[in-house]
């Protein structure tokens, strides 16, 4: 059986932390962020943990399984 290929733009967008845990970016960061305070613009560059209900079909993009 081939070996599965990694999704390219998913590779790109999440990572698996070293617990396990797939971690996103924040949506809303990309721009319009003048009128934000500092303190929203420090919370949207954080890495975020994906919802427990898209946790399988992110793993198989990623090739995990």
């Amino acid at each position: 059986m081939p070996k599965m290929k990694t999704n390219s733009s998913a590779k790109k967008r999440m990572k698996v932390s070293s617990k396990g845990t797939i971690m996103r970016r924040q949506a809303m960061e990309a721009h319009l962020r003048g009128k934000m305070s500092a303190k929203r613009r420090r919370k949207l560059s954080q890495d975020q943990p994906m919802a427990k209900s898209d946790y399988k079909e992110a793993l198989r993009l990623l090739g995990k399984r």
